[in-house]
């Protein structure tokens, strides 16, 4: 899936009636790299992303999942999953538009050395996963364990926190967050 991550931004910056230089001033992040991503020159990471979309606010599903759909869908297929983040790091939600729900549940993938970044992630709510395969090394706070297959971690997401595969192969697992996040 090709989404333009900078015109998207542009976009929803200028239905906010938000500056360059305020959105920066509100994410903690430079003007300049607001400018860079808007006109696809940087492609931030996910947490630089996560952090610019902070200052709207918006998750990043709302982001990338702007369809609506009815509330009372109960089942998904694999088709029916968002790409909310691809590359190195993909991360695949149940279900389209979150608005109004309480629970995300995402199916995640990290290629080997994928790193979400080296400035924790920190937000509010609670987070948890499972790993189905490979090993990640999480950090929360001072703590940081490497888990593997059938292990798990959940922890109050605003302790600042980071995700690493270790290894050579792939990394899998299935997250859930809550209120929804990316």
């Amino acid at each position: 899936m090709d989404i333009d991550v900078g015109a998207r931004l542009k976009m929803v910056r200028l239905r906010m009636q938000l500056s360059q230089r305020e959105l920066a001033r509100r994410a903690g992040v430079t003007n300049a790299s607001i400018s860079l991503i808007e006109s696809n020159r940087l492609n931030p990471s996910v947490g630089v992303l996560k952090r610019v979309l902070d200052g709207i606010p918006m998750g990043l599903s709302e982001f990338f999942a702007l369809e609506v759909e009815s509330p009372s869908k109960v089942f998904y297929g694999a088709d029916d999953f968002v790409d909310i983040v691809s590359g190195d790091i993909s991360y695949r939600q149940v279900g389209h538009d979150l608005a109004g729900r309480a629970l995300q549940i995402m199916v995640e993938r990290y290629v080997g050395g994928a790193d979400t970044g080296r400035v924790p992630l920190s937000h509010d709510g609670e987070e948890g996963g499972v790993v189905t395969a490979g090993r990640l090394e999480v950090t929360v706070g001072d703590q940081m364990r490497i888990l593997g297959p059938g292990e798990a971690y959940y922890f109050l997401s605003r302790t600042p926190h980071r995700f690493r595969n270790v290894g050579r192969e792939e990394c899998r697992l299935i997250s859930a967050c809550t209120p929804p996040s990316f």
